[in-house]
């Protein structure tokens, strides 16, 4: 797993392109104070006894505490790598990293997956602002 956290002082996002049939439904949002997880899920990450669930649950934890919020979004993002795990099996890995955030307390939401979506990102030029993870 690959993951490029970011702190947001403003992230959005517009759904454009529907890129997997299953898609459900999809509508835009705007987060204010958050911290956003672009997240790429290889094979491996999706097989039994890989740690790259906790580690991404961990991670965000830990940056969100940094900057004093409980708010995370997470955005399937599969352009970290080359090696790309089953869209399937990627989509349960990150609803149940959101499942696991929401029930430690944070607000947790994920972008639409399934779709290219328009983003807008605004972030402070300071270095808990963005990090990026190899698990």
């Amino acid at each position: 797993m690959r993951v490029l956290f970011w702190y947001c002082n403003r992230f959005a996002w517009k759904p454009t392109l529907q890129t997997l049939e299953d898609a459900p439904v999809a509508r835009a949002a705007v987060y204010e104070k958050v911290v956003v997880a672009f997240v790429h899920v290889e094979p491996g990450d999706t097989q039994k006894g890989s740690a790259a669930e906790t580690k991404l649950v961990k991670n965000a934890k830990w940056l969100a505490r940094k900057w004093g919020i409980r708010q995370v979004v997470l955005h399937s993002f599969s352009h970290l790598a080359t090696e790309k795990a089953d869209p399937a099996a990627a989509r349960n890995l990150i609803e149940n990293a959101c499942a696991r955030l929401a029930q430690a307390g944070y607000e947790t939401v994920q972008t639409p997956y399934g779709f290219f979506n328009d983003l807008e990102i605004k972030a402070p030029g300071q270095p808990l602002a963005r990090i990026f993870k190899k698990f």
